[in-house]
């Protein structure tokens, strides 16, 4: 067993990862680190700083989902 599954909030429910890295945000995404920055750049998707490492919280990639997935609907298309 990973050492992620292997971690809890102290009441036994797991706790995911709540920042990821430039790389891991993107492979969620399924996009090019590239595209990824071209979105925080954009500021379409927020990232936070700790010291010099840039994380993308993994709340903000649900929401920009559902942003997209609004998009969609509000343009008459399926996502």
């Amino acid at each position: 067993m990973d050492q992620q599954a292997q971690r809890s909030d102290g009441e036994g429910e797991p706790v995911g990862k709540l920042l990821l890295t430039t790389s891991e945000a993107a492979r969620a995404l399924s996009i090019s680190r590239s595209k990824l920055y071209e979105l925080i750049g954009q500021g379409r998707l927020p990232t936070v700083r700790i010291d010099t490492s840039r994380r993308v919280p993994a709340d903000a990639i649900v929401g920009f989902v559902q942003q997209l997935q609004r998009e969609c609907s509000t343009q008459g298309r399926q996502p």
